[in-house]
């Protein structure tokens, strides 16, 4: 199995499928690099696909006093260079999107476009927390995320999917509860990573399910709204991980926007907004 030997002794697991243009795929919490087992044959006809297990998931156990979550940046940045990859399309799913939002703090030029999926990326407003606060105290957002990781009635529609899920889950050492807790200095910040999506000119899609009771479709929606010329894609019957459960509509939407940049078509900032896993321009 392929590792990333870094100096503080840390082994970072990865994978490299296809050739061509590389697109980054970066999991969620509930995941590791086997949660994208239906994107890699989608992807790698055309693109060099580069999968990878976070520091301290699946089969990159962090080491002993590791960084944890705080080096999700700097080992992406790592593994582009390993493998002599220079601007990627990022693909980042709910915690992913720490990942690629350091990876544009480091170096912005390296990002060639940029697909955040059931994710605010810290791309927030007032309106948003109040928003979000609202939906916090009515209970929409209540339960473990395990237990809101998937649509409602997607156990009950595709039970053998939904035991795959938990099992590549099972993948994942255990974590501090509060592993992905913000540090101290972070918890009453108030700040947006919008101003920086918006001044680095790289094409966005935003991509959420219809029925996300993590981040709320009505929330990603606010931030399509907050980076002008953005993309929004909702994947209608898919919970927070669309990727997983409509796959086919998730990859339809992702890999049309990609190609897209690639083709020129949307190589600068563009409009549009979609559902059922396509995506419109105007």
């Amino acid at each position: 199995m392929p590792h990333l030997e870094l100096a503080d002794g840390f082994r970072l697991y990865y994978e490299s499928h296809g050739e061509g243009p590389a697109v980054l795929f970066a999991h969620g919490a509930g995941g590791n690099a086997i949660s994208w087992w239906q994107q890699v044959p989608a992807f790698r006809g055309r693109y060099r696909v580069i999968t990878f297990d976070h520091r301290a998931f699946g089969r990159s156990p962090d080491i002993e006093g590791g960084p944890g979550r705080t080096a999700f940046g700097a080992d992406a940045v790592a593994l582009l260079d390993h493998l002599g990859v220079g601007a990627v399309h990022v693909v980042a799913h709910s915690m992913g999107a720490r990942t690629a939002m350091a990876l544009m703090r480091h170096d912005e030029s390296r990002i060639r476009s940029l697909t955040l999926s059931g994710s605010n990326a810290g791309c927030v407003d007032d309106r948003l927390r109040a928003r979000k606060a609202e939906l916090e105290a009515s209970g929409v957002l209540s339960g473990s995320l395990l237990s809101r990781a998937l649509a409602a009635d997607f156990v009950e529609r595709a039970p053998e999917l939904a035991h795959l899920y938990r099992q590549v889950r099972a993948v994942n050492p255990p974590r501090p509860a509060d592993f992905l807790a913000p540090t101290p200095e972070m918890r009453n910040y108030r700040g947006s990573t919008a101003g920086r999506i918006n001044d680095s000119g790289v094409p966005v899609l935003w991509v959420v399910g219809e029925h996300d009771r993590v981040v709320p479709a009505e929330l990603v929606r606010i931030s399509h709204e907050l980076t002008p010329g953005s993309r929004y894609v909702e994947v209608v019957d898919a919970g927070h991980s669309a990727y997983f459960e409509r796959a086919e509509a998730w990859n339809a939407a992702v890999r049309s926007f990609i190609d897209a940049v690639e083709d020129g078509v949307a190589g600068t900032r563009g409009t549009g907004d979609g559902r059922a896993g396509a995506w419109t321009s105007s």
